[in-house]
């Protein structure tokens, strides 16, 4: 937790950032310099499990949480909270929410690891179901379908989706806690939704995503571009968060988005790389490109702008599995030293040169739309001089090679070359991770001045919302700072270069007939 410092404190103007993850749930406070003033942070069970590859969480886990954050907040500051103009809140992606007509939940939300699947769908009717698949696009129209957590509930439990008078993301459910409405940010629409990416609104009547999925108009709720109002905290509201009744609550995005400009990347010239649960590259770009055919871009937490993202699931969770199952040991030492234990998982990391003695990882440990369900993940390359440090190495290093190739696409696709790399998530907090990055990508890493990007796109959002700026790019511009630089070490760069285009690179196709006929033979994975 952070204690604000400074003179006339009770001077300036403040904004309020609730920032709704997947590890921990923070509330934060920034002044109009974009420095965090003070934080708070309840740490989160991110999912239950009541099926293999399901993953669910109660929203009103989610709620408490979140009121739990705030009420800590305020033994932290020392100005009125009056202070405070505006708060805008944040979320995971893809998180999904039943309500009732009352408003209450009917079962718990599907968190966006869920890995379950519709299936036996009906054809669309109409003519979309055939179009689609003339033109070369049934594999990815069958996925969306697959996937759609609304096509599941309505076909497993139709009596809930039958009862389902508004159909959610976590980010609307906290909207509509904190507000009474029934509403969320066009920044916010990542999931199986028949959203309209191009024009930032609900598809229209026509569209085939009407077709696809089992929920309708009324179902959902009225979307706010970022920056603009959404609503006021309603009494009851304050009296469980301490947020000061009436406070502007102003549409911001989801976290992904939010980190992107938080980062300060406002161009397409500019990567904006995070090291997540989810690893993602990102630039912002007025133009509608879809990096993969069939993917739209995402919306960006700013008007009239989208981010080309590049996604490997489950990034940097690999790294957390890493450390459950193989890092028992530096976890009880850095206990009983009282320090961190990244900084004993950064030793490892220097245990091994670059390059990690020729041990190469594809990190497909959760495959998405790029690759068809059957892919996995590999390390190839092991010899008897390989250690566990060398597998922690190979993890970063195959991450970030997975996101070099994204840039790459985003770079072919919208005809602009990267020129400046924003890296933020956990692990841009490992200064060896940041290294690695700089000489795989080529080009220097660049820290945010602050870890919280994420909160700070946010706040960006709740400062222009309440007139604290004149437009986005100003307050961007004063908001966001760039701190610590890595620049490529030369013989790595080279090094990292060859196995990127003579391994790494062809792992894949020549890898694709072995995941086939482990599916075939295992019926893993489903």
């Amino acid at each position: 937790m952070t204690k604000s410092t400074g003179k006339n404190l009770s001077e300036k103007s403040y904004v309020l950032a609730i920032d709704n993850g997947t590890q921990s749930v923070r509330a934060l406070i920034f002044d109009l310099d974009g420095q965090l003033i003070a934080k708070s942070k309840v740490p989160l069970e991110p999912y239950f499990s009541v099926n293999p590859g399901w993953a669910e969480q109660y929203p009103h886990y989610f709620w408490d949480n979140l009121c739990r954050a705030c009420q800590q907040l305020w033994d932290l500051i020392d100005f009125p909270r009056s202070a405070i103009k505006a708060v805008a809140i944040t979320t995971q992606r893809a998180t999904v929410v039943n309500l009732d007509k009352n408003g209450e939940p009917l079962r718990p939300a599907i968190i966006w690891l869920d890995q379950r699947r519709a299936e036996n769908l009906p054809a669309m009717s109409g003519a979309w179901d055939k179009l689609i698949k003339l033109s070369g696009n049934g594999d990815t129209l069958n996925y969306f379908r697959a996937q759609a957590e609304c096509n599941w509930i309505a076909q497993q439990q139709p009596e809930i989706w039958n009862n389902t008078h508004k159909y959610l993301l976590l980010s609307g459910y906290h909207i509509h806690k904190l507000t009474g409405r029934y509403a969320d940010s066009t920044a916010a629409q990542v999931g199986y939704l028949p959203y309209d990416f191009k024009r930032f609104a609900w598809a229209g009547s026509t569209d085939w995503k009407w077709q696809a999925l089992a929920v309708r108009r009324q179902q959902l709720p009225e979307l706010v571009p970022p920056g603009k109002l959404i609503g006021h905290i309603t009494a009851d509201a304050a009296l469980v968060t301490g947020i000061p009744a009436g406070l502007p609550l102003i549409s911001a995005g989801a976290d992904k988005a939010c980190e992107v400009i938080g980062s300060g990347c406002l161009t397409p010239d500019m990567g904006s790389l995070s090291y997540g649960t989810t690893a993602t590259f990102n630039t912002t770009n007025p133009k509608y490109i879809e990096t993969i055919p069939m993917v739209p871009p995402y919306p960006a937490a700013i008007p009239n702008a989208y981010s080309t993202e590049i996604i490997v699931q489950r990034g940097y969770w690999m790294v957390n599995w890493f450390r459950r199952e193989f890092g028992q040991r530096e976890e009880l030492q850095a206990k009983e030293r009282g320090i961190e234990p990244e900084q004993l998982f950064d030793e490892l990391l220097k245990e091994v040169p670059a390059g990690s003695m020729g041990l190469m990882l594809q990190p497909y440990w959760s495959p998405g739309v790029k690759q068809p369900p059957e892919a996995k993940g590999a390390i190839i390359g092991f010899g008897d001089v390989h250690t566990r440090a060398h597998i922690y190495r190979a993890i970063i290093e195959g991450l970030a090679y997975a996101l070099r190739e994204g840039r790459e696409k985003v770079e072919q696709r919208s005809k602009v070359k990267v020129t400046t790399l924003r890296v933020s998530g956990g692990g841009s907090q490992s200064d060896e991770a940041m290294q690695i990055t700089a000489d795989i990508f080529g080009m220097a890493a660049e820290r945010p001045h602050t870890y919280e990007t994420s909160g700070l796109g946010a706040a960006i959002n709740a400062a222009v919302g309440a007139g604290l700026y004149p437009d986005h790019i100003t307050a961007i511009r004063n908001m966001t700072h760039k701190g610590d630089v890595f620049h490529p070490i030369e013989a790595n760069r080279r090094l990292y270069n060859q196995l990127y285009h003579e391994v790494y690179q062809k792992m894949y196709d020549n890898l694709s007939p072995l995941y086939r006929a482990i599916r075939r033979i295992t019926g893993y994975p489903k």
